[in-house]
């Protein structure tokens, strides 16, 4: 007795799964410029690695005699592969069965998924296009009642969505319409993606917010310069092929969960190399700004360093990295933007980086250059100061080794921010650095009212005063009474982080960490 008509009945089955939606709705989905979810799957993961979980789930129409005559699969395929021979998970929206909301669901799929990811310890690739929340308004029609959101027992999803944060790396691809639950899925990643003309996202889509009365298109409303600008998005590309290969780069300087420490790579780039060009790089006109990224890539591997959230909190810089091959987590000032000071924005997404490579033991490097926090009715009424001490205790509950580099400006309450207290962390400045409670320029009017009231030639007297305390500004005096350790020569940086990246793999820990990532 053989088991071969069970056999060649799976295989039809499988066949009829893997058609979709059927050719006209893959035709429109790629008439529209974007692939179907198993093209996704095949083209994020390794090829011939995908083993599929749960791939003829669906919906069945059977004859009398009992044979098969219709198949519509769940619109969510989900399952296991290897990315550069690391194994993940892979979870995604196929668009082609009811636009892939959960009108066509089967909700356990994605929220197993979760679960696969969490208890096997494999970091998760969401592939996201559609709702995926509670269906549609024609769901009450179909079947028969309202949906109350989570109902009973339904809170799954959410609850893994938020925990895997602090287990395993989660990464989000939006690309195409994501709306509802799946915005929701977007959001919380510790990096997304979006592709900038065939994917939008939105709490609500068009025809539900124009209905109040607005006229917005899907760009309009929710395009990747609005949730990029917006930082609810981190990241934008010209295609979903891009896409994927952000989603692996960004996998490569990660452990595959919070049990592992990152990996060291080989290096072919010299720790001890130099660049005569840090000599003149920060201007002396402290008014002048001047360009971060530039120095960032030449401080670290060559061709390492990935940067994460650009459109976000502008006036900071972050990105991963590595240092003789071990990945770092890179914090900067930016110039080019309010001459570095923390927005309320800077200060929301120094909090979710800090808890990033906290959370999976990233060494951080700051280079700072902050005049402090942003001032002026804008950054009160965005309360700018409220951010900012979350960004001072996200930094000073970091447990991970820091080394900051004082490159020009550190100074007011955000300029305390720049290493974690009450630990140990290494500390250097070059020539150009200046700190203080405030800048001279500005707090000298406060501070010298009454002489400069009283002055004959009030502009001669202010400038007497600046000329007198820059004198006493320079970095070289502070470090006469250790108030700061080392002034370094700007050419010797890349040699002492690529020693500190050695010292602080000795010392990397595994485990979760106290303070879990939230989204």
């Amino acid at each position: 007795m053989s088991w071969q008509p069970e056999l060649d009945d799976l295989a039809r089955r499988q066949t009829m799964a893997e058609a979709m939606g059927g050719p006209d709705k893959v035709k429109r989905q790629h008439d529209g410029g974007r692939l179907t979810v198993r093209e996704r799957v095949g083209a994020m993961l390794d090829p011939g690695s995908f083993h599929e979980v749960g791939a003829i789930a669906g919906k069945a129409k059977y004859a009398l005699d009992g044979s098969l005559q219709e198949f519509t699969p769940s619109n969510c395929v989900m399952g296991r592969g290897l990315i550069d021979g690391r194994p993940v998970v892979v979870v995604g929206d196929d668009f082609t069965v009811r636009g892939g909301s959960a009108d066509a669901t089967i909700k356990e799929k994605p929220i197993m998924a979760e679960r696969m990811a969490a208890d096997l310890r494999l970091p998760i690739i969401r592939i996201i296009e559609g709702s995926g929340g509670g269906g549609s308004v024609k769901t009450i029609e179909t079947t028969g009642r309202a949906n109350l959101p989570g109902g009973i027992g339904g809170q799954a999803m959410y609850h893994l969505t938020g925990d895997n944060l602090s287990r395993v790396p989660v990464v989000g691809l939006g690309l195409g319409s994501v709306a509802g639950l799946g915005a929701a899925r977007l959001a919380a990643t510790h990096f997304s993606v979006m592709t900038k003309e065939t994917s939008a996202m939105f709490v609500a889509g068009p025809p539900v917010v124009n209905a109040l009365g607005n006229n917005l298109s899907k760009a309009e409303l929710g395009g990747w310069e609005i949730q990029c600008k917006a930082g609810a998005v981190d990241h934008a590309v010209d295609s979903e092929e891009e896409a994927f290969a952000a989603a692996r780069r960004f996998l490569s300087y990660l452990p595959g969960h919070v049990w592992e420490l990152p990996k060291r790579l080989p290096s072919e780039d010299d720790p001890n190399r130099t660049d005569e060009s840090l000599l003149g790089v920060i201007p002396r006109n402290i008014r002048q700004p001047y360009r971060m990224r530039p120095i960032i890539e030449g401080l670290m591997d060559r061709g390492s360093v990935f940067e994460m959230g650009r459109y976000f909190g502008r006036s900071v810089i972050t990105c991963l990295a590595r240092l003789n091959g071990l990945p770092v987590a890179v914090l900067a000032g930016d110039p080019m933007f309010y001459a570095g000071s923390w927005t309320a924005d800077a200060c929301a997404k120094v909090v979710r980086f800090v808890d990033l490579a906290e959370t999976f033991h990233l060494p951080v490097v700051y280079l700072m250059d902050c005049p402090g926090f942003m001032i002026g009715l804008e950054a009160e009424q965005s309360a700018t100061i409220r951010w900012g001490v979350r960004a001072m205790a996200a930094v000073n509950q970091s447990t991970v080794p820091w080394c900051t580099v004082i490159v020009r400006n550190a100074f007011g309450v955000a300029g305390v921010v720049h290493q974690p207290a009450n630990r140990f962390s290494v500390r250097h400045a070059w020539p150009s650095a200046r700190w203080g409670s405030l800048p001279l320029e500005g707090g000298i009017e406060a501070a010298y009212r009454a002489d400069l009231d009283a002055a004959e030639d009030r502009a001669a007297t202010l400038a007497e005063i600046e000329a007198r305390l820059q004198l006493l500004r320079s970095p070289l005096r502070t470090a006469e009474a250790f108030w700061v350790e080392e002034i370094i020569d700007p050419r010797q940086t890349r040699r002492l982080l690529c020693d500190f990246a050695g010292l602080a793999e000795r010392v990397l820990e595994p485990g979760m960490r106290a303070h879990g990532m939230r989204p």
